[in-house]
């Protein structure tokens, strides 16, 4: 996995800088929370993965329940960026079903943002303290749509791409684009509440 941009800093400016150490701490618990899943973060693990001491990890997050969550947020503030792109895209496309199946097949082939999603949907499901985070997006998602095909059929859209999502992780392998294709658009053509509307909507 190669590191980004905002990685890219030394031992010696992490010593220098507070800041840049709580970051390579909340970045080196993130990459565990993906690779290894909620479960696997221990101070330990993170201290390791970041290059600092053990110490360290304690000093910046006050507990490793902190040091979690601050990890969750941070991992779903980055998906939130590809939503908020999403969102633009969708407002301005003229063929919205082909962009949606489209950005989904690109969506699993993301090993990484597959990894992500099913942690945490994981955490979430276990944790009622991580609930509310690991929902974000997805029902962001859901808004999204609910204007574009109404909001029933947006919900299944959401349900289908969740599955697809632990489908994709599960057998480590992205889903034929063709199938992703069909499974779309026998939902979004079958009957739904809102369907008129939703269409009148796309119409103007």
């Amino acid at each position: 996995m190669g590191e980004r941009p905002d990685r890219l800093c030394s031992l010696t400016s992490r010593k220098r800088d507070p800041e840049a150490r709580r970051r390579a701490i909340l970045n080196a618990a993130i990459d565990v929370i993906v690779e290894k899943g909620a479960a696997a973060l221990t101070h330990r693990a993170v201290a390791a993965r970041a290059g600092v001491s053990l110490g360290s990890t304690t000093k910046y997050f006050s507990s490793i329940e902190d040091l979690r969550e601050n990890a969750m947020d941070a991992l779903v503030r980055e998906m939130d960026a590809g939503v908020d792109a999403f969102e633009s895209e969708l407002e301005a496309c003229d063929d919205v079903e082909s962009y949606c199946i489209g950005l989904a097949y690109e969506y699993l082939r993301d090993v990484r943002q597959v990894r992500a999603d099913v942690a945490l949907l994981n955490a979430g499901a276990r944790d009622d303290g991580l609930r509310e985070i690991a929902l974000r997006n997805p029902d962001r998602l859901i808004a999204a749509l609910a204007p574009h095909f109404g909001a029933e059929r947006a919900m299944a859209l959401e349900l289908c791409l969740e599955g697809a999502v632990v489908h994709s992780a599960l057998r480590s392998t992205p889903i034929d684009k063709e199938v992703i294709e069909r499974i779309f658009r026998a939902i979004i053509s079958a009957p739904w509440p809102g369907q008129t509307e939703a269409r009148e909507r796309r119409a103007l």
